[in-house]
């Protein structure tokens, strides 16, 4: 149960920053290329590998904080960063292959899922 609250606690404030980050973006930018998504998802990326990087030199990935800011937080902003430490982590173990069928899959199929969707509710 706990570790429940942890991500629930940490997902309500990833899900707020990414509101306020792309409100942020808005009053800079209001063109047609979605920058605050893309910001969303490099700066997502950027602090998993933070909070990943800690956790393994000071704590474990086991502790509380793995479920509150990788899971809760990092999820909540945005799942590209788990698909950025994931892959990080498929090239780091020699899975290249493996890593880019997973990027190029996930795109395509993504893509490909968006368009089913719409093209269902049509």
């Amino acid at each position: 149960m706990k570790t429940l609250l942890l991500i629930f606690l940490g997902g309500g404030i990833g899900s707020v920053f990414r509101y306020a980050t792309s409100l942020f973006v808005q009053k800079f930018y209001t063109g047609i290329i979605p920058y605050a998504t893309f910001i969303t998802n490099i700066l997502g990326c950027f602090l998993i590998g933070l909070f990943v990087g800690f956790l393994e030199k000071k704590h474990g990935l086991n502790s509380d904080l793995k479920y509150l800011f990788i899971t809760g937080f990092c999820g909540g902003y945005t799942t590209f960063s788990a698909f950025g430490i994931e892959n990080f982590n498929l090239l780091q173990t020699q899975n290249t292959a493996i890593a880019f069928v997973y990027i190029g899959s996930s795109i395509l199929f993504g893509l490909v899922a968006v368009w089913l969707g719409l093209f269902i509710m049509k």
